[in-house]
């Protein structure tokens, strides 16, 4: 009976029932956005550093993240590579070997990072195949390189070219070696695109003098989420007086601080929304209670109890809420996935001056569930705390008062 009552009371003025659940819908829809974008930046930026640089989870010899040299890296473990693949949650153990280089081509020299790989597994971590752009992608024999756009840009040089690299080996051995550049490559992230060669693992050993050696395994593994579980697994399996193992917010600290800088200004960008439109809110419920005071008086009169009435009104936020939260919901959601599935992308000035601080000049977007469900509480606490306007109202409601005031 009560449920009914609340119903046909909400749309016994529709007008002031649909501004209401138009603020509500407006404050989902505006809360949804900013919470997708916040939390799809951050989506990005983990998956192109960990996919990029480190992995999700990396295996290493100890020290070697604290002082990132070929003299700190670790045997060559067949044994050890198949032990951490059949953990529970790995899909694939990708060796490399990780060091800097003097990169030059005729009077042009730029320092450039050095990643040896092997070609079919590294594209299982950081999708290199997706990501070549003119030229043919390495095979594990080859005595060539890939080279990222923005350092071939740089230097002038093309499919074909030899580039010169120039750095020191395993225990201060001098590398210098001379490679044909089979193909360029196009990094999103302008730190990536900037410096980046990749030559084939059986050469980049030959070339720092540490053969039969590696700098880290980086793991690729079913979901972000078991990074912990993984990482406790092999530790559990590994000597680890000897080796590491590190989850990304181990090996990236900086972008986990940072996250949760910009994190808490986005929360409080929220919250001022969510101010904003409570206000809307509470104007809209305020301006109910100021009409129906009549209403309120008669109904005591004729010997409805007040607590009865609270019910009534607080069935009537209730669904009004329910509305404006589906409806917010249901209109932000199918934009949401279209711009997760087709970030924005900024070119011309605007995307060069982006990428000039070293971000990547787009707008990406985030489906995570809990962007929803976390406005809609969010939503629903507010609406109970605006709702004791009301029900104070009636509590102290004076049958005779309340309609001859009104």
């Amino acid at each position: 009976m009560y449920l009914k009552l609340a119903w046909r009371n909400i749309w016994r003025n529709k007008r002031r029932s649909i501004i209401t659940i138009v603020s509500i819908t407006f404050a989902v829809l505006l809360a949804c956005t900013m919470r997708s974008m916040q939390l799809g930046s951050y989506e990005r930026m983990i998956e192109n550093s960990a996919r990029f640089f480190t992995g999700y989870i990396q295996v290493h010899q100890n020290g070697f993240w604290d002082d990132r040299m070929v003299d700190n890296s670790m045997s060559e473990d067949a044994e050890l590579i198949q032990l951490i693949e059949q953990t529970e949650g790995v899909e694939v153990a990708v060796p490399r070997v990780e060091s800097f280089a003097l990169a030059s081509y005729g009077m042009k020299t730029k320092g450039a990072m050095v990643l040896g790989i092997d070609p079919e597994k590294e594209d299982q971590l950081t999708l290199v195949k997706s990501k070549m752009i003119e030229g043919e992608y390495l095979k594990p024999d080859d005595k060539a390189v890939l080279v990222a756009e923005g350092l071939a840009e740089y230097l002038k040089v093309g499919i074909g070219d030899s580039l010169v690299l120039i750095s020191q080996g395993y225990h201060g051995a001098n590398s210098a070696g001379i490679y044909p550049i089979k193909g360029i490559m196009k990094f999103n992230g302008p730190i990536q695109n900037d410096q980046t060669v990749y030559i084939p693992l059986a050469e980049s050993q030959w070339f720092y003098a540490m053969e039969g050696r590696l700098t880290s395994i980086a793991l690729v593994i079913d979901k972000a989420k078991h990074v912990d579980r993984i990482v406790t697994s092999i530790s559990n399996e590994v000597d680890t007086a000897q080796l590491e193992v590190m989850g990304w917010e181990e090996l990236m600290p900086e972008i986990v601080q940072g996250i949760e800088v910009d994190d808490v200004s986005g929360r409080i960008m929220l919250w001022i929304l969510y101010a904003v439109i409570g206000f809307g809110m509470f104007g809209t419920f305020l301006m109910m209670t100021a009409e129906r005071m009549y209403e309120f008086g008669v109904m005591v009169s004729i010997g409805m109890r007040k607590w009865a009435m609270q019910v009534v009104i607080i069935l009537e936020m209730g669904i009004m809420s329910a509305f404006g939260v589906i409806a917010g919901i249901l209109i932000s959601l199918p934009a949401l996935i279209y711009f997760y599935n087709n970030p924005v992308f900024f070119g011309g000035e605007m995307g060069q001056t982006i990428e000039s601080f070293g971000y990547e000049a787009a707008y990406f977007f985030s489906v995570d569930a809990v962007i929803f469900y976390n406005q809609a509480w969010a939503i629903f606490i507010m609406a109970t705390i605006l709702g004791f306007y009301p029900i104070y109202v009636i509590r102290k409601l004076k049958p005779v008062s309340a309609m001859r005031e009104a």
